[in-house]
């Protein structure tokens, strides 16, 4: 049977560099790959990565969504020790805390570009 690896996830952005750099911030991780209109970054001890993708005509997903809004495709979970010292250091990073929140041991945030991300703990 042909083997199959998931090396990334990869998130479109209207600047690759600049989504990169922030969840460089964020997660901590290191560049693998770097060209300007993508970037790949991974974890210290390896697995898999997160990548992003300069695209021009990009639309930042709206949350909650509306009709007619561009819907998320995908969203990030990060699982978190501190929900509140974690979300402090997403904003201080760049992110904006959503109004919305769907849930009290979860927290929405909108990166950058406007990708949703759920940083959570584990109650």
């Amino acid at each position: 049977m042909t083997r199959f690896s998931l090396t990334a996830a990869v998130l479109g952005a209207p600047d690759a560099q600049e989504l990169a750099a922030f969840y460089e911030r964020l997660l901590g991780w290191h560049r693998e790959q770097d060209e300007p209109d993508w970037v790949k970054l991974v974890p210290p001890g390896g697995g898999t990565g997160l990548s992003f993708q300069t695209e021009p005509g990009y639309e930042p997903p709206v949350w909650p969504h509306g009709p007619g809004d561009q819907q998320m495709m995908l969203h990030l979970d990060i699982e978190v020790d501190d929900l509140a010292a974690a979300s402090s250091h997403a904003v201080a990073c760049g992110a904006k805390l959503a109004d919305f929140q769907p849930q009290e041991d979860v927290r929405v945030h909108l990166d950058p570009a406007g990708h949703p991300f759920c940083l959570w703990t584990n109650p």
